[in-house]
């Protein structure tokens, strides 16, 4: 059974910064790709940032140069580092996961999701 967990949400000023986190069990640890998503509500979730087992990573236009994402194998846990935070940053953000090919950030492609945490940005 696979488990996300996300944390570090939270209230933040523009131009701050968040952490967030997503400690994953249950996943093989070898060919996962994990990936943040975040949605605000009346709109389609949408893709922010997805890093594969090897570490290579891929980005949404809107977050490129803000936001980096990284993991530690070792703990399974994923991280997006938040800067530069923008008031259209504000969504619920979910961790999600897939063993399959490619690492790109169709939602679709997601068999795994966590619950999500808040992050808001106020200006």
């Amino acid at each position: 059974q696979v488990r996300l967990v996300e944390s570090g949400g939270g209230s933040v000023q523009s131009g701050g910064s968040l952490r967030l986190s997503c400690t994953a069990s249950g996943v093989t640890g070898t060919s996962d790709c994990m990936a943040w998503f975040r949605q605000v509500p009346g709109k389609a979730r949408e893709g922010v940032a997805s890093i594969d087992f090897d570490g290579s990573t891929t980005y949404e236009d809107p977050v490129k140069g803000r936001f980096t994402i990284s993991q530690d194998t070792a703990e399974n846990t994923v991280y997006l580092q938040m800067n530069s935070l923008k008031p259209e940053d504000t969504a619920m953000y979910y961790c999600a996961a897939h063993s399959g090919w490619g690492c790109d950030l169709d939602s679709d492609d997601y068999k795994y999701w966590g619950q999500g945490t808040q992050v808001t940005v106020s200006s």
